[in-house]
């Protein structure tokens, strides 16, 4: 017995030496970030930054996250927006090109933006995006559109119970890389659901007045699809047409119908939350920290670090009302009774 008794002394002290090593190593690790992140610095530099567009939330927060963590690593900002029209957005990085910045970051955007971004690489300004992978950047900062497109896939899987009839609005799939990995990955995880039917044509929404557009589109579905004939609406790569889908479906007296969607902003989480609201999931990211990253690339870079091809961003997964309320409060948008 004496015996045993030391050797449960013995492993006792081992593990409470290594439970202490393992907490000094900790500690040293995050006062080595901070000392990092503490060193980096743009001051003395002209960061260009462009943004296809403000009017949307997302859009608008990670312009704001590059803009805040360049002037608070004492950088230089000139900012130039799109208004969202994509040409308008290419043609402004010319004017980075014209003011020598010493790096851009560019947010969101189609293939318009290319040539743009070759000519600046072209005159040695390292160029960094956001939303947009190119063979012409750095870096590129995004959320994990990989597990956007599964999470949402199963849990509008789940929202079905495995079988019924789907209609995904879906116009931006062929255009732009984020929305073609997010539809086909949810698409990918539908296929595992024999039961579970995608009605075609899908939808097209436009970008401009999405949520009345999606409405209007909405309703012309809901006429082709009476009532126990049309199970659920997903809006594979954003969620303001979301907006107008649930509009329709309350104006008809339809919302046994399920709503999933993408982004998960403040205006769309205050929907889910809301008491048997047909709006049943979404995947909420963090445009501002995308953007604030991004910038932090940048700094990264001027200080001769290497930096991997892209950047991911972690995304927070709802479902259904009380996560809604939660996230709302984690991603500091408020409170929501």
């Amino acid at each position: 017995m004496s015996l045993e008794i030391r050797g449960a002394k013995s492993v006792s002290t081992w593990r409470q030496t290594l439970a202490a090593a393992a907490t000094v190593t900790a500690l040293l690790l995050a006062g080595a970030a901070q000392a990092d992140d503490a060193a980096l610095s743009l001051k003395g530099k002209k960061i260009g930054i462009a943004v296809v567009g403000t009017q949307h939330f997302w859009d608008r927060e990670a312009f704001n996250g590059a803009v805040d963590k360049v002037k608070e690593l004492g950088g230089e900002v000139l900012p130039v927006d799109g208004g969202r029209d994509n040409q308008v957005h290419a043609d402004n990085h010319d004017i980075f090109l014209t003011n020598k910045v010493d790096a851009v970051i560019s947010i969101l955007g189609d293939a318009a933006v290319e040539p743009k971004f070759k000519a600046l690489k072209d005159a040695g300004i390292p160029v960094f995006t956001v939303d947009h992978l190119s063979p012409n950047s750095i870096n590129n900062t995004t959320s994990d559109n990989y597990y956007i497109g599964t999470t949402i896939g199963r849990y509008l899987a789940d929202s079905l119970g495995g079988k019924g009839k789907v209609a995904f609005f879906n116009a931006f799939e062929g255009s732009l890389r984020i929305c073609g990995i997010r539809a086909q990955l949810a698409k990918y995880v539908l296929k595992d659901y024999p039961g579970i039917e995608i009605v075609q044509p899908e939808l097209a929404e436009a970008f401009a007045n999405a949520p009345e557009d999606a409405r209007k589109k909405t309703l012309d579905l809901l006429t082709q699809y009476p009532k126990g004939t049309l199970d659920a609406i997903h809006v594979a790569c954003w969620d303001q047409p979301a907006i107008g889908v649930v509009q329709a479906l309350e104006e008809t007296g339809r919302t046994e119908i399920k709503v999933t969607a993408v982004d998960a902003g403040p205006d769309t989480l205050e929907i889910i939350a809301e008491k048997d609201s047909p709006f049943v999931a979404n995947v909420a990211q963090q445009p501002h920290k995308i953007g604030s990253i991004s910038a932090e690339n940048v700094a990264k870079f001027f200080a001769g670090e290497t930096l991997l091809p892209q950047t991911f961003v972690d995304v927070v997964p709802v479902k259904g009302a009380e996560e809604a309320k939660k996230v709302y409060a984690e991603l500091g948008y408020g409170k929501l009774d």
